[in-house]
């Protein structure tokens, strides 16, 4: 039997939504299904101490190898779902509903003269309308006592209504006002089949038409001083409005689709996909894929459905309608195709409002769900941290075990705010706290090699510093201006000792982020700083392939490697690192205007500028008069300012001698410097 601490969820993972979990055997039966308004809460009540458990729950969860969710909208839809995988699967751990019962539904036998509302069960008789199913049977109980204040339709057995009619007195509900009595003519048949009518339009959905008339109803009682019949009609608002958020449908009844969703990274894509039948959740289906090429997302629909609908040995499993986050490009092709499997029309569409969207964001979260687990497991088990690791050391032919990983990346738009960073990771999992990030400028911000190097000579130069310091240095040389290539968080040249010491214990590998040219960028800058026993490899992104310093062809491994999934999570966090510290850095220097470096005008008083006006380019469109409405700013800053912003203006001479300053009388022709007037 298989000790529940081996596969038990960790509290992070499982989300606090509502939803239905399924536990398997080591042979992958569902041995248990289960619904819960917490998924999270519920399924940490299983891995409690044992000897807590119930002997059946503790012998199903030590019978168990693995738990798995689903998260649906609401409560009534992980019932729906419970239901639906009780029957599929039979789990030997669960007693209800394993046998030939159904849950009870809510029917209205509009096949009778007089319809009448009870429970039924079982299959689905022709001319009768179902709503639910509601578990436990009180809670149908419950909702029929609410709805009949507002709805009195008749809920009699055939006995007792022949009985009322022989006698002509109404039984118990027609006398306490909860049913129109119709067995005693005091409603006719055709008014009592219409308020049977109304009964079923509430409970499919339509009830803010009925909650607007009781409304208006309350009011008017209101208005006449019929208070007692106003807070009548206030209870009766209240109860169909308890009814309608406790029979909120997935869909409307007729409703026949397949909703798929899918969340992806650069690796990966997890797919969802809800089977709904008759407006309910009918089953459900989930992939982690594993992204061979980068496709977009009307790519990935395409081969989905291409994938589940072309293998369908029974082409009538196919329904009315698709519903996908987004069209293929070929859309009507895919639709005609799928059109000639079923033999009939298949729509294929992206749902954009109401419920469908509402159930397609649903199928989302658990794809973005689905995918965060995969992730989390991949990269948090030790044994497979362990393996990945043994590995890459297998495979670059590394004589000491990876302890210590770090990788850098370069990253910048156009050569401009070019930016480094360097991600470590120890024993498989990441060191945020050793994180580090560079800016680069100058010469060294010429291309992507050149910064690769300056910023590994600059890493490395601290390294070689410490050992120095500490007197261990027996190989490398310091170069002679520590200061010039020093390195902080932000880039600057302000080094203290403590500091330094960051950047003082040595990896195990060096991992860049590109090819040939970037490796070998970085392996010179070792080189030059006399590191000769440190390895490097870079991860090229187009096929994944491993390039080491001087080797002509690169080292391929499997695509289900688990060294070289670890290698790609960490080029992608190193470049996650530097695209954040880039964006930093470039949103700074756009903050940086026409107005830096304007005697006189310091930071506040830009500030004030751009509060007032609202961006640079109205500031230079005013005129000095107009600039000094802005805070802080008089006539003899608002003049230079003008002047600063228009040096076209202030470089024509003047057309007299005698008149070429601003601060002296206006020229008779050119432009007047003080008022921005052109003058003739």
């Amino acid at each position: 039997m298989a000790d529940p601490a081996s596969y038990r969820p960790k509290q992070g993972e499982v989300p606090t939504s509502p939803g239905v979990y399924r536990f398997r055997d080591p042979d992958g039966r569902v041995i248990y299904v289960g619904k819960a308004k917490n998924l999270r809460s519920r399924l940490a009540s299983y891995f409690q101490d044992p000897h807590g458990l119930h002997p059946k729950t503790r012998t199903m969860v030590f019978t168990a190898a693995s738990v798995e969710w689903t998260v649906v909208g609401s409560e009534l839809e992980a019932l729906q779902l419970e239901y639906t995988w009780i029957k599929q699967y039979t789990p030997r751990f669960n007693i209800m509903y394993r046998d030939d019962k159904s849950y009870p539904y809510l029917a209205v036998t509009m096949n009778e003269k007089y319809p009448r509302v009870q429970v039924m069960r079982g299959d689905k008789r022709k001319g009768v309308k179902y709503f639910g199913p509601f578990h436990p049977a009180k809670a149908i109980r419950e909702t029929v006592d609410l709805m009949l204040r507002v709805f009195p339709v008749r809920t009699c057995s055939v006995g007792v209504f022949r009985r009322a009619e022989l006698s002509g007195r109404p039984c118990l509900m027609g006398y306490i006002d909860k049913c129109a009595a119709p067995c005693v003519g005091r409603i006719d048949a055709e008014d009592h089949r219409q308020l049977a009518q109304d009964f079923c339009d509430f409970m499919a959905g339509d009830a803010q038409k009925y909650i607007r008339r009781l409304e208006q109803q309350m009011n008017e009682a209101v208005a006449d001083l019929r208070y007692e019949d106003a807070a009548r009609r206030r209870d009766d608002i209240a109860a169909l409005k308890r009814v309608f958020e406790r029979n909120a449908v997935v869909l409307s009844e007729n409703t026949e689709a397949d909703v798929f969703a899918f969340s992806e990274d650069e690796l990966e894509a997890a797919v969802q996909v809800f089977h709904v039948r008759e407006g309910r959740i009918r089953g459900q289906r989930g992939w982690v894929v594993e992204k061979v090429e980068d496709v977009s997302g009307a790519t990935m629909v395409e081969q989905l459905l291409e994938q589940v609908y072309g293998s369908l040995e029974d082409t009538s499993r196919i329904p009315r309608e698709i519903l996908v986050p987004v069209l293929p490009e070929n859309a009507d092709q895919v639709a005609l195709l799928l059109s000639g499997l079923r033999g009939s029309q298949v729509s294929l569409r992206v749902p954009q409002r109401g419920d469908k969207r509402s159930l397609m964001e649903t199928v989302k979260e658990n794809a973005d769900q689905a995918l965060r687990v995969h992730k989390t497991r991949r990269s948090g088990d030790l044994t497979t941290r362990s393996a990945a690791l043994r590995e890459l050391q297998e495979a670059l032919e590394l004589p000491e075990p990876l302890l210590r990983i770090e990788c850098y990346d370069i990253s910048h738009v156009s050569g401009t705010n070019v930016v480094g960073s360097m991600v470590v990771v120890e024993d498989g999992l990441p060191k945020k706290s050793d994180y580090r990030k560079f800016s680069v400028t100058g010469e060294a911000a010429r291309d992507d090699t050149a910064a690769m190097r300056n910023v590994l000579t600059r890493r490395f130069r601290h390294y070689l510093e410490d050992q120095e310091r500490n007197g261990t240095l027996t190989s490398g040389e310091v170069p002679a201006d520590p200061a010039a290539e020093s390195a902080t968080e932000d880039g600057s040249a302000d080094q203290t000792d403590s500091s330094a010491r960051r950047f003082a214990y040595p990896p195990s590998l060096v991992v860049v982020d590109g090819g040939p040219p970037q490796v070998a960028s970085a392996a010179q800058a070792l080189a030059d700083l006399g590191i000769t026993d440190l390895p490097v490899v870079g991860l090229a992104k187009r096929l994944e392939e491993l390039w080491l310093p001087g080797e002509e062809f690169p080292l391929v491994l499997p695509r289900a490697s688990q060294g070289l999934y670890m290698l790609q999570r960490i080029r992608d966090e190193s470049h996650r690192f530097a695209i954040s510290f880039h964006r930093q850095k470039r949103g700074k220097s756009m903050t940086a205007s026409a107005l830096d470096g304007i005697a006189g005008l310091g930071p506040a008083k830009q500030k004030a500028l751009l509060k007032h006006f609202g961006s640079v380019k109205r500031i230079t469109a005013a005129g000095p008069e107009q600039l000094q409405e802005a805070p802080g700013i008089g006539p003899a800053l608002a003049a230079t300012v003008y002047a600063a912003l228009h040096p076209d203006e202030a470089a024509d001479p003047a057309p007299d001698a005698d008149q070429n300053t601003a601060s002296d009388a206006t020229p008779e022709h050119g432009v007047n410097l003080t008022t921005g007037e052109i003058l003739d």
